[in-house]
């Protein structure tokens, strides 16, 4: 068990990575952070490449064409491959850095997987919910099957736990018939008899995400969201709901039909979505004040456990233009160590971490990186040092893992 540290601000920067085994029988006391795996590169045996693979925009000549002139980029942070095996990383023609090409990494070698996970257990983070987008399925099988298959000898290799997550966004037809046949699939892999899938009480974790959301990219029947939650419970699965971040109050960016909250009921585990739901350390605390109370009290009413999402910052301009570079300023960790604290105060027991690869979001935690001189000149990027803080490039995997010692 890890002892629970004063609370503390930018003195995490200067601590030791930690190592210790993950516990996959229970979920109190988890770290756990969202796991995308998207990224591909030309050859690496996807049969995808850079604009499908997210690292940049199609060009005007095909998906892979990289031409002057223009800002192609999808990514705010550029991570940091220096640690990456080679036959993780493909390097992208026209592009450079001081002189140096510039390298990115692709999630379908098992070699970066492996990378990841290592992370992970040096830096004290119980392990990943790994994405499975359902949109996908089941057109993209082959990929999406390797890099779980990934994650899977990862995970074991490296004493990390997982868990699928399925991501409904902008599924269409008939997604409950998918998500049946994909788990089934899933079960006929052994992916829930592997010893790092993760437990509780008894029963492996299942995590639907975008159940409830009133943006009209999600299921907005409530009754086929009920359905698809009774169907997973009689295949003897925890079901763990990303729901909306005011589904208390079915406001904002719930849904407003009245059966939603019959829906957010029957989830086991509750994960309410706050990425984007305040821009500042006031508006966390404004969150933690009006949102968290409202969150525990309903988990406990229902008999549901509660894990609470927080974020490093936000920067999408790469992917959204209108957007503003670094968004939501990380302050040096100052903002996720403190939504983490709150967290703690207003009684979570676990938490989730959003995200640990996502840098089209620019709320990546792992290794990115430093300085504005090693980034590429195009593109808007958000290196460690944009809060005027000179940040070690795992500076925010040491953050996370402080944040892991909150939770015993």
């Amino acid at each position: 068990m890890r002892p629970v540290p004063v609370l503390f601000a930018l003195s995490i920067a200067i601590l030791a990575p930690s190592a210790f085994a993950a516990d996959a029988s229970r979920l109190e006391g988890a770290v756990l952070v969202g796991y995308q795996g998207w990224f591909r590169c030309p050859g690496d045996g996807s049969g995808s490449g850079f604009t499908k693979g997210h690292w940049f925009l199609a060009g005007p000549k095909g998906p892979d064409s990289l031409y002057p002139g223009k800002r192609r980029w999808i990514v705010d942070m550029l991570p940091d491959v220096s640690e990456m095996d080679k036959s993780s990383l493909c390097t992208v023609p026209g592009k450079t850095r001081g002189g140096k090409p510039i390298q990115v990494f692709t999630s379908f070698a098992p070699a970066t997987q492996q990378t990841h996970f290592r992370w992970m257990r040096e830096y004290g983070i119980d392990g990943a919910l790994v994405q499975r987008f359902v949109k996908r399925l089941p057109q993209e099988y082959q990929e999406n099957d390797q890099v779980l298959k990934n994650i899977m000898a990862a995970a074991r290799d490296n004493g990390r736990v997982f868990a699928i997550e399925y991501d409904v966004t902008d599924a269409k037809g008939d997604v409950f018939g998918a998500l049946k046949a994909d788990w089934q699939r899933l079960k006929q892999m052994g992916v829930t008899k592997q010893p790092g899938y993760q437990m509780d009480e008894g029963k492996p974790v299942v995590s639907l995400w975008g159940l409830g959301f009133g943006d009209g990219r999600h299921i907005s029947d409530p009754d086929t969201a009920l359905e698809i939650i009774t169907w997973f419970k009689g295949q003897g699965v925890r079901v763990m709901g990303g729901v909306p971040g005011y589904w208390t109050s079915l406001s904002r960016d719930s849904a407003k039909d009245p059966r939603w909250t019959k829906v957010y009921a029957q989830f086991d585990i509750v994960q309410p979505w706050a990425v984007g739901r305040y821009h500042s350390p006031d508006g966390a605390a404004q969150w933690a004040q009006m949102q968290y109370p409202k969150d525990v009290e309903t988990t406990k009413r229902n008999g549901q456990k509660y894990m609470p999402v927080i974020f490093p910052g936000l920067s999408w301009k790469g992917s959204h233009p209108e957007a503003r570079s670094n968004e939501v300023p990380r302050n040096g960790g100052d903002f996720l160590w403190q939504q983490a604290a709150a967290a703690k105060k207003a009684g979570a027991k676990m938490i989730k971490i959003a995200m640990f690869d996502e840098v089209n979001e620019g709320t990546a935690i792992f290794k990115v990186v430093k300085t504005q001189d090693l980034v590429p000149a195009d593109g808007d990027w958000v290196t460690l040092d944009a809060d005027g803080k000179a940040l070690p490039s795992d500076h925010y995997l040491k953050v996370a893992g402080r944040i892991g010692d909150l939770f015993p």
